[in-house]
């Protein structure tokens, strides 16, 4: 954990954001697998992780504002405890690490809670995604669990993404900790990228990079020639020239901070000619998206421009044709390119989305769009210093969509549907860097991980 100092200022920032009520933190429980001693690996909310630090289950964070007052809730361990897991520090040891004086056992948390709601005092609380939580909160609060997420603080959800949309250099040490194991998977996976193996001997790879450094992935890794399918993590299909190998993976640093790197090789090494034209698009238009990052511009923007970039591309093959402005307005280049430019990077990949993406993504001076493919930008809103966000464009032949959007001669006078057809069996493509916006503009963080066509076919050579 980082040191105490670091947790108080960020427990004194919330309360001068907020100025009145309590603010309740639930930690994360253990999640059985099958039967409760065979859990699954554990990981601890990520606000509970930013204001308190102490990465076990159990525990329970409250802060005080009108009192003035911090209390961790938990218990130490029982002699059968250590029998099993071995020696822990006291909960009083373990609270002044991250700088909390007061400790009080669990079986007193409701009491406490009781005592604040018939003294009328506003209990604030984040929206849970886990179904343990939310029956707690019910039950800590007298309210029933499908009015739990509807209860959830506005005030609390705004001041959190607020500090936690900040990044501390702290943090961005962290995130480019996990870059650094990322790069050494990406290096020792690529070259094996060939005809004849299967996507889970590629996955294995980086795996075995990342448990070698004593590391976790941040999220369930997309490895798969199938790089048309977004989010496909299942990894039984065999390598086959002609196709891309999507990779969109990244470690999680020992505190928990993510990072999310995506390349895409051409199984074999070998670029062939459409796969070298469909790639450069690609690669373009991250490029021009990545330097136009900088304090005061909305991402929304950048998206659009991305959109534009690589719609001239698909003209210049034939794919698209038309007035290029007014397809990008409209929406025509979601047939290739149907997802957001990226996200809001921190202690959650998609950073504090449980919390609403349009709290995190989006303002007031700026709303999620109704049209297809720019609905899905989840980071929307003008950058500030501090940020850190994925850079993800990607081009995708997608042949259900192209066959309903043919059938609907949809957008017929931007998009040459005779020649996309050629394509339908080419997969997808996507390159994703993570991107820190600085004062003066941003830097690509984390030491760089080979995307130039001639760096990955040396990695072949």
């Amino acid at each position: 954990m980082f040191e105490p100092g670091i947790y108080q200022q960020r427990r004194k920032k919330l309360k001068n954001l907020l100025k009145t009520g309590v603010c309740l933190f639930p930690g994360n429980t253990e999640s059985p697998m099958n039967y409760p001693a065979n859990a699954y690996p554990f990981r601890q909310d990520s606000s509970f992780l930013y204001f308190f630090g102490i990465d076990s289950p159990g525990l329970v964070g409250i802060i005080d504002i009108d009192e003035g007052q911090e209390i961790i809730f938990g218990d130490d361990v029982t002699l059968e405890d250590i029998i099993w897991v071995g020696p822990q520090p006291k909960m009083k040891e373990r609270a002044a690490a991250v700088g909390v004086k007061k400790v009080m056992p669990s079986r007193q948390l409701s009491e406490y809670l009781n005592k604040l709601r018939s003294q009328n005092r506003t209990i604030h609380f984040l929206p849970p995604y886990r179904a343990d939580i939310t029956l707690k909160l019910s039950s800590w609060l007298d309210l029933p669990p499908d009015k739990i997420k509807s209860s959830a603080s506005v005030e609390l959800i705004k001041a959190v993404v607020a500090l936690r949309s900040v990044k501390s250099a702290e943090e961005v040490e962290e995130i480019e900790k996990a870059l650094q194991i990322t790069r050494e998977m990406y290096l020792r996976a690529i070259p094996e990228v060939r005809p004849g193996a299967k996507e889970q001997e590629i996955l294995a790879l980086m795996e075995l990079v990342l448990r070698a450094n004593g590391l976790s992935f941040a999220f369930p890794p997309i490895v798969t020639i199938n790089g048309q399918i977004f989010h496909k993590t299942t990894y039984g299909d065999m390598l086959k020239k002609g196709r891309f190998l999507v990779m969109d993976t990244g470690a999680e640093s020992e505190l928990h901070y993510a990072c999310d790197i995506t390349r895409s090789v051409p199984v074999g090494g070998k670029f062939n000619q459409r796969q070298r034209d469909i790639y450069s698009i690609v690669l373009k238009g991250q490029e021009e998206a990545i330097k136009t990052i900088a304090p005061g511009v909305k991402y929304r923007d950048i998206h659009l421009k991305t959109a534009r970039v690589m719609a001239e591309g698909l003209k210049d093959l034939g794919l698209m044709k038309g007035d290029l402005d007014e397809a990008v307005n409209q929406g025509a280049h979601a047939l290739f390119f149907p997802h957001g430019l990226g996200h809001m990077l921190g202690l959650d990949v998609h950073d504090m989305e449980n919390l609403g993406e349009d709290y995190v993504g989006y303002d007031q001076t700026v709303s999620r769009s109704e049209q297809f493919g720019l609905g899905y930008l989840r980071l929307a809103k003008a950058l500030e210093p501090g940020f850190v966000l994925t850079v993800e464009p990607g081009i995708y032949f997608i042949p259900a969509l192209y066959e309903q959007w043919k059938k609907e001669k949809k957008f017929a006078n931007f998009i040459n549907y005779e020649k996309v057809e050629k394509f339908l069996d080419f997969g997808g493509v996507r390159i994703e860097d993570d991107v820190l916006v600085t004062a003066d503009g941003h830097r690509v963080l984390g030491p760089r991980i080979p995307k130039k066509i001639s760096e990955i076919e040396g990695l072949f050579s």
